[in-house]
């Protein structure tokens, strides 16, 4: 599995707009919850799952979400290659992170909001793993 955006679209007619992803099936997901950093420079992450997925929706603001396919959990390389997202609340795309990556967060804008999905519910599993936020180089 691979990280991956499924798109979203605004449809507009007569009566107003509507935001929506009729790509994206939510059967996977077990828990949600709202992420919104401080301010704009605090990038949180690391923080990687073996086997759990996420997915992240930007529900107001925007949003660059930097990820990493981990090659050692315990020992991982810093210099591994780094993929990066932007979400936006404009569009309902959705994030997929697959199990086996690390993911950094950082709002682009104070107040944004970040719905985070996951196919686990909480104390589930014992999955989590976190990396400084200057580990793999921001």
């Amino acid at each position: 599995m691979q990280p991956q955006i499924i798109k979203g679209a605004i449809s507009i007619d007569e009566r107003g707009s509507i935001k929506h992803n009729n790509g994206f099936d939510l059967s996977e997901v077990c828990r949600m919850y709202l992420i919104q950093n401080r301010d704009t420079e605090f990038i949180r992450g690391w923080k990687g799952h073996r086997i759990e997925k996420r997915w992240f929706v930007a529900l107001s603001g925007s949003f660059t979400i930097r990820m990493v396919k981990i090659d050692n959990w315990e020992n991982p390389s810093p210099g591994v290659a780094q993929l990066a997202f932007t979400l936006s609340s404009e569009v309902p795309d959705v994030l997929f992170s697959p199990p086996g990556y690390a993911t950094a967060i950082q709002a682009n804008e104070d107040g944004a909001q970040l719905l985070t999905l996951s196919d686990y519910l909480l104390g589930a599993t014992n999955d989590e793993q976190n990396y400084p936020a200057d580990y793999f180089n921001f």
